[in-house]
């Protein structure tokens, strides 16, 4: 006899999908009107996702990430290009071999690669990543929404 399983790991609870959209909205938002203080927004936006991801109890290695890397933003602010397309590197793997993000993942790696490759435009570079990540987490929000 066939038994099937199925684990869902990308579970997301409402809760937690809209207070990440609302934290990168308001952090992209920042972005924009502050490029000159990026290294205290990257770094505070990435040390939140880590708190909102422990949280939520994601799994500790996918929660000391975000942090590691705002730590590391914060104490080095010079190295805020390789860091963050870094972190945005591991993010777009995780969500490109999560199937249900591909797309997304996807413009994460060349966001990440134009993060490396222009790190003059860095701010705006990460206000559009936000940006996009928000939107996105917000319509999906709206979609689950409708269907229930």
């Amino acid at each position: 006899m066939l038994e099937q399983y199925r684990i869902q790991i990308n579970y997301k609870t409402r809760e937690r999908q809209i207070l990440n959209a609302l934290l990168a909205l308001a952090t992209g938002c920042l972005t924009l009107i502050y490029p000159n203080f990026l290294y205290l927004i990257a770094g505070g936006y990435l040390v939140a996702l880590g708190i909102l991801f422990m949280t939520f109890r994601i799994s500790p290695t996918l929660s000391a990430i975000p942090i590691v890397a705002g730590i590391v933003i914060f104490i080095f602010p010079e190295l805020i290009p390789v860091t963050f397309a870094a972190f945005l590197g591991v993010f777009g793997l995780i969500l490109l071999l999560g199937f249900q993000f591909a797309i997304f993942g996807v413009i994460t790696l060349i966001i990440a690669l134009l993060i490396v490759m222009y790190p003059g435009s860095i701010a705006y570079l990460i206000a559009s990543f936000l940006l996009i990540y928000s939107v996105s987490n917000l319509i999906r929000f709206y979609q689950d929404w409708r269907t229930q």
